[in-house]
């Protein structure tokens, strides 16, 4: 949006009625930030809050909680003897190869919801979710166009 001079003037005018930057907004047809931007970029006067508080009225906080006295952590150096602590180390065994297990074939059969559908379950090429004959059809070479030039 450009502002005009008459723009401008009307903008002055409507905040100087005390109108709120929405409403000042619905009558330039214009958003209520863009009147909030331009009223602070023409130095107009600040308007007051438009949350209503009776005079004198204190805004309720939160009570904080209270703060321990002295230290919270027992010294590093105690001087009561205790027994330090064995150090206990893990025992990480030696992961055992596993054995390839042979996945189903995910390919669908049938129309999903209707009692017939169920999956192709033959066992799945190794890192492919399908059997052979259905990862001919799901993995497609794709041609290189220029084979087509030559």
């Amino acid at each position: 949006m450009e502002w005009t001079d008459e723009t401008i003037a009307r903008l002055r005018s409507l905040w100087a009625e005390g109108l709120s930057t929405a409403e000042i907004g619905r009558r330039l047809n214009i958003s209520k930030n863009a009147v909030v931007g331009k009223a602070h970029r023409l130095n107009l006067p600040a308007r007051p809050s438009p949350i209503r508080r009776t005079s004198g009225e204190a805004v309720p906080r939160p009570a904080q909680p209270k703060r321990t006295q002295g230290p919270t952590l027992p010294p590093l150096s105690s001087s009561v003897n205790t027994p330090a602590m064995p150090v206990l180390r893990a025992i990480i065994p030696t992961p055992k190869p596993q054995q390839p297990r042979a996945t189903p074939c995910c390919w669908p059969i049938g129309e999903p919801g209707k009692p017939s559908f169920h999956f192709c379950n033959a066992s799945a090429v190794a890192g492919k979710p399908y059997c052979e004959e259905h990862a001919a059809i799901a993995y497609v070479r794709v041609r290189d166009k220029r084979e087509d030039v030559a």
